[in-house]
C-alpha cells in the first residue's frame, strides 16, 4: 500500500469537505430567509379545546344542548403578548379557515402563535364541530360552490365587480376539478340563517370573553357584525377589533351583475348600520326603525359603490372605543365597498384605521386572503398595526 497516496487522498478529501461545508454556508447565506427563519418550531404550553354558551333544550322528549360555541386553543409557550387573539370564520366556513391553507399551507393562528400571541379559533354555532339543531336553527343555509368561483376562486374570468380581474394570489388554477379547489369547496359547510347566526354567535363570543378575560377579536366578512356586536356588547374585555373585510356595505344589500352597471342594489340587509342585532347608539334606540338612513349623492371614485350613512344629526356607537381596524385587498369584492363600512364608523364616532393592503404594495389579493400565496405577508400587516395600535392603547 502506497501510505503517500493514502495521506494524499486523506488531505484531499479534507479539503473537499472543507470547500463543500464552505459551498453550503454560502449557499445558506444567500438563501432568502426560509421557514426555519420565519417558523421557528411551535412550541405550545396547551393546545387543546372546549366549549361555550349553550344551554340544554327538550325536543320530542329528548334533550340537546344548542348554542354552544367550539372553541380551538394554542397557547405558546412563551407568551409574549397580554392579550389573546380570538379568530372568528365568515360564511360556509369553519375554523379551519385560520389553521390552514387548500393548498396545505399553515393560516394566520400558527403564524401569530409563533410570534408569542395565545390563539383561540372558533366554529360558530351551528358550524363544523359546533352542532347543528334544525329545530332550533331552523333549516340550515347551504354552501353554494358556484359562488365560490365567481367570487374569489375565478373572479378574474367572470368579472362581476371593477376590481375583479386584479386576482392573482389564488394558489390553485381555480377549476371546479382542481384539487386547491376541491379542499376549499371541500370544507363548506351548511349555516345557520344570517340574522339567527348573528345573535347566537355574540352570545357564544360574549359567554368566550367571560371566560377567558380580555382579547383582540379578529373576524372575517359574515362574522363582522359578531365582532361589531360582540365589542358592543363587551367594550372592557374586546381590546382590540381586527376586522378582514367585514360584512357589509351598511345597511342595504348589493349584487354584483358585471360591466357595464357593475351593482344591484336590495333591501336593508344591516337594520342597525353595520350589523342585523341591536348596538349601542347615543341617544339610544328601541328599535331599529328609529334609525334613519340617507344615500350619498354620488360614489367617491370609480369602480365604487355609493355609501349609505346615518341622517344628520347622526347617533353615535357608544362603545365601540377600543383600537379598531378595517382590512381589505386589492381584487376582492370588498374593494368597491369597504370605505363604506369605514366612513359609516367614523359618521358614527368610530376612529377605525383603514389598511388598503394595495396602498402598502400587497396587491391581487381576493376576499379569503388568508388562503391566499401570500397569506403570510398580509398577517404580518396585522401583527404590525397590533403592536402599535394595542400597545399604544394600554
Amino acid at each position: 500500500m502506497n501510505h503517500g497516496t493514502l495521506h494524499f487522498s486523506a488531505l484531499a478529501l479534507v479539503s473537499i469537505a472543507a470547500a463543500t461545508l464552505v459551498a453550503v454556508l454560502s449557499f445558506l447565506a444567500a438563501r432568502p430567509a426560509q421557514a426555519a427563519d420565519e417558523d421557528p418550531p411551535l412550541n405550545l404550553a396547551r393546545d387543546g379545546f372546549f366549549s361555550v354558551g349553550g344551554k340544554t333544550t327538550t325536543i320530542n322528549g329528548k334533550s340537546y344542548v344548542v348554542g354552544q360555541m367550539y372553541v380551538e386553543m394554542r397557547i405558546p409557550q412563551k407568551q409574549t403578548h397580554p392579550y389573546p387573539i380570538v379568530m372568528v370564520h365568515g360564511g360556509t366556513r369553519s375554523g379551519t379557515t385560520f389553521t390552514g391553507t387548500p393548498d396545505g399551507r399553515e393560516s394566520w393562528a400558527q403564524y401569530f402563535a409563533r410570534r408569542g400571541y395565545a390563539v383561540y379559533v372558533v366554529d360558530q354555532p351551528g358550524r363544523g364541530r359546533s352542532g347543528y339543531v334544525a329545530e332550533v336553527y331552523g333549516p340550515p343555509r347551504l354552501a353554494d360552490a358556484g359562488s365560490a368561483q365567481t367570487r374569489y376562486l375565478q373572479q378574474a374570468k367572470h368579472k362581476l365587480w371593477p376590481q375583479a380581474h386584479l386576482h392573482t394570489q389564488w394558489p390553485g388554477n381555480g377549476e371546479p376539478d382542481d384539487p386547491v379547489t376541491l379542499q376549499m369547496v371541500g370544507s363548506f359547510l351548511p349555516e345557520i340563517e344570517f340574522n339567527k347566526q348573528q345573535e347566537v354567535s355574540r352570545d357564544a363570543m360574549v359567554a368566550l370573553l367571560d371566560k377567558i378575560g380580555p382579547a383582540i377579536v379578529l373576524v372575517h366578512s359574515q362574522a363582522g357584525p359578531i365582532g361589531w356586536a360582540t365589542a358592543d356588547a363587551r367594550p372592557d374585555l374586546v381590546k382590540a377589533v381586527v376586522a378582514v373585510e367585514p360584512n357589509g356595505p351598511p345597511v342595504r344589500a348589493l349584487e354584483f351583475v358585471g360591466a357595464p352597471d357593475w351593482f344591484k342594489e336590495g333591501g336593508v340587509a344591516l337594520p342597525y348600520g353595520i350589523a342585523g342585532v341591536p348596538l349601542a347608539y347615543d341617544p339610544p334606540v328601541k328599535d331599529a326603525s328609529e334609525l334613519k338612513w340617507v344615500k350619498e349623492d354620488k360614489p367617491d371614485g370609480p369602480g365604487l359603490v355609493t355609501c349609505w350613512k346615518q341622517a344628520e344629526p347622526a347617533r353615535k356607537l357608544v362603545n365601540l372605543k377600543m383600537p379598531i381596524v378595517v382590512l381589505m385587498s386589492e381584487a376582492s369584492y370588498h374593494a368597491p365597498y369597504d370605505h363604506c363600512t369605514v366612513k359609516f364608523l367614523q359618521q358614527a364616532g368610530v376612529k377605525p384605521d383603514f389598511v388598503k393592503l394595495a396602498d402598502l404594495g400587497i396587491k391581487g389579493n381576493s376576499h379569503v386572503m388568508m388562503q391566499e400565496k401570500n397569506s403570510k405577508e398580509i398577517a404580518a400587516v396585522i401583527y404590525q398595526w397590533l403592536e402599535k395600535s394595542v400597545a399604544a392603547a394600554k
